[in-house]
């Protein structure tokens, strides 16, 4: 399986591209740093006790006052910005894994029902994903993330925020998913191994699964590659807005909204460190979207 792998034209096509080999290279060490982040880090900046104000606003090591204790420097909690990074790459990077996941879970199941039925459930259905389409990414979750934080506790917020945020992302970004699989289901359904499933008396679920879901996968598997730096950059943008985690468990975005504050003030590196981290992750996440949508269009090869 491995050499017949090695040997496709998706392979070929990946080796031979410099840019997208950096910037999986890129990729893969962002998620095993926030993966790796509690044996690599010489700090749990999550950790109140671990933190001491006597430290606050140390400069990188290469400036005059910088410390190789504190290669990055520290905010204004005495937190190294090494550790609060690699700790806020994994917030990160974790409401935007599952956020895609739930988006393309919801995309799929609605976009196959509505182009594998039609008629009236595939009109009400895409007329929803019209009216929402109407609605800015942001608002949707700005106004979810409001509603929940109206009715649950303060406290009982904070402990779900990314399950929160996780939903709010992903229930805003379905509707490309379920639009890409319904109009390929439609071509889909009308193939004779559709139809001689029909034929041989399957059960219509048995055929969207079985049959159907697998030769739909291809554009969708690039709508999540890009899908992944939206939400990324969504949950930045709800955190820097001070709506998204809480900061006792600081994601990129929220390191960003507290750097913001100091920014004027000559502590430069707070904001500077995690918004570079966020521009590369995105950036490179893009780069690998781009090549899997040239690679699996067949016109291109």
């Amino acid at each position: 399986m491995l050499a017949r792998m090695l040997d496709s034209d998706i392979w070929h096509s990946f080796r031979s591209s410099r840019t997208t080999v950096v910037a999986a290279a890129v990729t893969i060490v962002m998620v095993l740093a926030a993966v790796l982040a509690p044996w690599i880090t010489p700090q749990n900046p999550w950790d109140p006790g671990a933190l001491q104000l006597i430290d606050a606003f140390n400069p990188p090591v290469w400036s005059k006052d910088g410390s190789w204790q504190f290669v990055l420097g520290t905010d204004d909690q005495g937190r190294d910005m090494f550790s609060a990074i690699l700790y806020g790459l994994r917030v990160s990077l974790t409401v935007g894994f599952l956020a895609v996941l739930f988006a393309m879970a919801l995309g799929i199941a609605v976009g196959l029902i509505a182009g594998y039925v039609g008629g009236v459930t595939e009109t009400i259905i895409m007329r929803l994903a019209d009216v929402q389409l109407t609605f800015p990414t942001i608002l949707i979750a700005l106004m979810i993330d409001g509603v929940t934080r109206a009715m649950l506790p303060a406290d009982l917020h904070n402990r779900i925020a990314v399950f929160v945020l996780v939903f709010a992302i992903g229930i805003s970004n379905w509707v490309q998913y379920a639009r890409t699989v319904r109009a390929s289901t439609l071509v889909e359904k009308r193939k004779e191994y559709v139809q001689a499933a029909r034929v041989i008396g399957l059960h219509p679920a048995l055929i969207m699964l079985k049959h159907v879901l697998p030769n739909v996968m291809g554009p969708v598997l690039v709508i999540a590659t890009v899908g992944l730096a939206v939400a990324i950059l969504t949950e930045a943008t709800l955190s820097f807005l001070g709506v998204g985690v809480p900061p006792t468990a600081p994601s990129l975005g929220t390191l960003i909204r507290i750097g913001n504050n100091f920014l004027f003030s000559g502590e430069w590196w707070i904001v500077i460190f995690p918004g570079i981290t966020l521009a590369v992750l995105v950036l490179a996440v893009n780069l690998l979207g781009d090549w899997l949508r040239d690679a699996l269009n067949p016109k291109l090869r």
